[in-house]
């Protein structure tokens, strides 16, 4: 990229690069890939395994006292971390492997204060299929590629577009009851609601104005942590459905300033009436 990054953004932005050229040639040959199950809907393949190895040597190289949170090997490194990514090799696996061409690698990077409180620092999204890159640090803005990103300037429901993550085999039935709640409330007041399974993409879409808003309840934090800043920085609300940490909870509500308030009771009154 000619856009000068940081030296955190740097390190991000090269490793992703790397592993994204061998999911590419993964990708083009999907059918031959030893795959095995982690649960109904929910599968991981060499291509999860060997990105996520590239990535962790990248970026240990770079920063050898950072810790990690990673979707397949888990949280590793030091338990007084001051610095931690959070990192998903391959967002959007079961797209990957029915050879849709909509995942992507997700790296956050976390920051710890001495009270015990973070806050993610730098995000970046890389989609190897569409080679889109979008990236953010704290107080630095939004960016796709070297494109500045604004969140939609929409305020009707009527005219929005929402992102969201439809419930599969292994979700308990109490959250597939609370999605059916919020989805009957929210299709006669929208233009359109889209499920195309990679959270990361989601929110750097909603980031990019391409969709309105996003929600989805029990989500991981390798899925949103890059995201949940890059929709900040692009002028966006990221919430809890209540009160709490996305992060924390798993239940995510982001959208432009003027959606967001109208999504977020809505998805919350579907959670009580289900559980």
């Amino acid at each position: 990229m000619a856009f000068r990054l940081s030296p955190h953004l740097t390190v991000m932005a090269n490793a992703a690069q790397r592993a994204g050229k061998r999911l590419l040639r993964d990708f083009a040959e999907v059918e031959q890939l030893q795959v095995s199950i982690k649960g109904p809907s929910d599968f991981v393949s060499q291509a999860d395994l060997r990105a996520e190895q590239m990535l962790r040597e990248d970026l240990v190289k770079a920063r050898p006292g950072y810790a990690f949170l990673m979707e397949e090997s888990g949280a590793s490194g030091s338990e007084n971390w001051t610095w931690r990514w959070i990192v998903d090799p391959l967002d959007g696996t079961t797209n990957f492997l029915h050879g849709m061409p909509h995942w992507a690698i997700s790296i956050g990077l976390e920051r710890r204060q001495p009270d015990g409180s973070s806050e993610i620092q730098a995000g970046l999204i890389y989609a190897p299929a569409a080679d889109e890159m979008f990236w953010a640090e704290k107080g630095a803005g939004a960016f796709m590629n070297e494109r500045r990103l604004r969140v939609s300037a929409r305020r009707e429901m009527s005219d929005a577009v929402f992102a969201t993550g439809i419930p599969f085999a292994a979700v308990s039935t109490a959250r597939r009851n609370a999605f059916s709640r919020t989805l009957a409330t929210l299709m006669p007041q929208v233009a359109g609601v889209r499920r195309f399974g990679a959270a990361a993409l989601d929110l750097a879409w909603v980031a990019h104005g391409r969709f309105d808003g996003y929600w989805e309840l029990g989500i991981k934090p390798w899925d949103i942590a890059a995201g949940l800043l890059i929709v900040r920085e692009a002028g966006g609300y990221v919430t809890d459905v209540g009160d709490g940490n996305p992060l924390e909870t798993g239940n995510i509500v982001a959208g432009n300033p003027h959606l967001h308030a109208k999504l977020r009771p809505i998805v919350a009154e579907g959670i009580p009436a289900s559980a």
